[in-house]
């Protein structure tokens, strides 16, 4: 027989910080993941998508440029996701801005309002942008239109993600 007998009260203290500890990690755990987690993943600053726009092709007068990003992961699923861009050139710089107003997240078109020509024009609540994406005041707009990372290569427009709107 040992000496070190544990008494029952012991035995009941040590069950019961044996499962509040394995009740505690399996709440902590995945805060812990959540909060870690993004710092972990890889950035996507550098991963610019291929569009069908060539370069020279770019005017003042901003174009919409549709593109697919292939087999993009998100989560467990994988699937092809469209986007699209305004673009247009200022100097020698490409600007590229996001469609998405900053309102309610609807369209913008350029020159959809016929009273605005050269102005983007969001049509769920009458919303205008200027064209390097400051959005005109009194309007519903609440900021700028993002604008995306620009790259050209082998004369063709590669769009990266969005970043605030430098241009305002």
């Amino acid at each position: 027989m040992s000496k070190n007998r544990v008494s029952r009260r012991q035995f009941l203290s040590y069950t019961i910080m044996g499962v509040g500890g394995f009740m505690a990690s399996g709440t902590i755990m995945p805060m812990l993941r959540f909060a870690v987690d993004p710092v972990l993943q890889k950035s996507g600053e550098g991963d610019f998508t291929a569009t069908p726009q060539r370069v020279d092709e770019l005017t003042e007068t901003p174009v919409r440029v549709d593109y697919t990003i292939v087999d993009r992961q998100d989560g467990w699923y994988k699937s092809d996701e469209s986007y699209s861009a305004w673009v247009y050139k200022s100097g020698d710089r490409i600007v590229a801005l996001s469609p998405v107003c900053k309102h309610l997240g609807c369209t913008v078109n350029w020159g959809g309002d016929k009273n605005h020509p050269d102005q983007f024009f969001c049509p769920c609540h009458a919303g205008r942008y200027e064209k390097n994406g400051k959005h005109v005041p009194g309007t519903p707009p609440i900021g700028p239109l993002d604008e995306y990372l620009v790259m050209e290569k082998d004369g063709y427009l590669y769009l990266g993600g969005t970043r605030p709107n430098t241009l305002v």
